[in-house]
């Protein structure tokens, strides 16, 4: 009989990438409590400055917020600064939001954050926790949570929308929300994402796509037309969203 004790899927630690040597020793620890109060304070000046200058769309998320009904909301990772703004206006007006965030150490200053904002997080990835991530979801899920989701995310490929949304909104039985944003300037972070960090009073426009319902009787091998349906919506809100701000210039 082995004498290791059961491994305790339920934490985090469990839920970090074997590729990685990094922990969460008691120095890092130190780090994030002193550091995080000053970076929450920096992004919300930062916030504070930007000028949104539409909302394309913002009527698609209304029921959801006024019914309190469950949806998933899904942006590029790329534009997680402005995404996670826009869900934290929602969630001040009510909205149950649930961010999902990587198990790696990387993923504990957003996840105090997200909680700092008053929404619930799931911690995992699809790449090492992705059952037990679908899971947590689905638990969350059945208690009036929405999950919101960079869609490419963590490792990328850019702009390419994981399956595993789609599989979480099939199981859940809820339509995913697809969101989008342009920037008038920005920094961009030279990492796979090219993360988007909007200078300090730039225009922003966002959008908010249709309602994208997945059916629960679809079967696993047709999931591949609803990936590539919302894939496109993204990427069009992105379009539309610069077209827009494009105008703002003219």
């Amino acid at each position: 009989m082995s004498n290791q004790h059961p491994k305790n899927f339920d934490s985090v630690e469990s839920r970090r990438s074997r590729a990685s040597q990094r922990r969460m020793t008691p120095a890092r620890r130190l780090y994030y409590f002193l550091g995080l109060p000053v970076l929450r304070a920096l992004i919300r000046l930062l916030a504070s400055t930007y000028r949104v200058e539409a909302v394309i769309g913002a009527g698609h998320i209304e029921p959801f917020i006024k019914d309190r009904k469950v949806c998933a909301p899904c942006y590029w990772h790329q534009h997680h600064v402005v995404g996670s703004t826009l869900i934290r206006s929602w969630v001040r007006r009510g909205f149950k939001a649930c961010f999902l965030v990587s198990g790696s150490v990387d993923g504990e200053v957003p996840e105090r954050i997200a909680r700092a904002w008053g929404a619930e997080v799931i911690r995992g990835s699809a790449n090492e926790s992705g059952a037990l991530a679908l899971r947590d979801m689905q638990r969350m899920m059945n208690n009036g949570y929405s999950i919101v989701t960079t869609a490419d995310g963590p490792r990328g490929p850019k702009y390419e929308f994981k399956a595993g949304a789609i599989l979480m909104a099939r199981i859940a039985g809820v339509p995913i929300i697809p969101i989008a944003c342009a920037a008038e300037h920005a920094w961009y972070l030279n990492r796979w994402d090219d993360f988007m960090v909007p200078k300090p009073f730039s225009r922003i426009v966002l959008a908010v796509g249709q309602p994208h319902p997945i059916p629960a009787d679809v079967r696993l091998d047709q999931l591949e037309p609803h990936r590539m349906a919302v894939q496109e919506a993204v990427m069009s809100l992105m379009r539309e969203s610069e077209q827009a701000l494009e105008k703002v210039h003219a």
